[in-house]
């Protein structure tokens, strides 16, 4: 009896651990998740304090963007004159998440994605010397590539709000 309970005690353990949730090399963990998210903020504050460099950080060299039905990849020197322009002329209020991003992470670790809506307030000096209101609703979808242990990301595809309809 003793010895029948005793393999049953195993068969049960050995069954549990087969089942067990595993992370191994490669695989998606919550540390994956939490390092986009990181990486995401920092974008955020990057445009709140005028840092170009931080936003660049997390960047791949080159990169995949498509917004107003366009599909461009600039490399990460091409995208910098343009960046701190735009930061230079722009003054945020508001440029915050509005909803929690979502996140997923490939089965082998390695590719990921996350989902923003992103609300923005400000100012923007334009190209006439007019200082004009920014008040906009975007919404996007940050790539990621896993190379050597880090996160960059390789993409971004985003859209605006249109204004009609950015109160509803």
């Amino acid at each position: 009896m003793k010895k029948l309970l005793l393999t049953w005690i195993f068969a049960i353990a050995a069954g549990s651990l087969a089942l067990a949730p595993r992370v191994t090399e490669g695989e998606p963990s919550n540390t994956d998740v939490d390092e986009m998210l990181r990486l995401h903020s920092e974008v955020l504050e990057a445009h709140r304090n005028d840092e170009v460099d931080r936003w660049l950080a997390s960047e791949s060299d080159e990169i995949i963007m498509v917004s107003r039905g366009e599909v461009l990849f600039p490399s990460k020197d091409e995208r910098k004159p343009h960046i701190e322009s735009y930061l230079k002329n722009t003054v945020f209020e508001q440029y915050e998440d509005l909803i929690e991003p979502i996140v997923r992470v490939s089965d082998d670790g390695t590719l990921g994605w996350l989902i923003a809506q992103v609300k923005i307030v400000g100012t923007r000096d334009n190209s006439d010397g007019e200082t004009v209101p920014i008040n906009s609703v975007w919404a996007w979808i940050e790539l990621y590539e896993k190379k050597n242990g880090r996160w960059f990301r390789v993409g971004n595809v985003s859209n605006v709000k249109p204004q009609d309809s950015q109160n509803n």
